[in-house]
C-alpha cells in the first residue's frame, strides 16, 4: 500500500543519512506542498529513496557537497518524473 504522508516523511528522514545528508524538515515541507499535493502527485515508497539519489548524483556531478535545498529537489523531481 502506499504510505501515509507521515510514514513518507520518516522515509525522508531515515535515508537521508545513508546518503550523506543532513535531514531538513523544511525542504521536506517544500518537496510535499510544490510537488506533491499541488501536483495531485499519490505517494509511493520508493520514492524519497529515489529522489535523494537524484539529489546527491546531482550533487556530486556539480562537484558540490551533498546538501538538501528546494533547487536541488525541483531538479531531481523534474528529472525523474520527466515523461519521455
Amino acid at each position: 500500500t502506499d504510505p501515509s504522508e507521515a510514514e513518507f516523511r520518516e522515509l525522508f528522514r531515515r535515508i537521508c543519512p545513508k546518503l550523506g545528508f543532513e535531514f531538513d524538515a523544511r525542504c521536506i515541507d517544500y518537496v510535499m506542498e510544490k510537488h506533491y499535493r499541488s501536483a495531485g502527485r499519490p505517494l509511493r515508497c520508493c520514492q524519497p529513496r529515489d529522489l535523494l539519489l537524484q539529489v546527491r548524483n546531482h550533487c556530486l556531478y556539480q562537484g558540490i557537497p551533498p546538501s538538501l535545498s528546494p533547487a536541488h529537489f525541483d531538479f531531481a523531481v523534474e528529472n525523474y518524473f520527466a515523461v519521455m
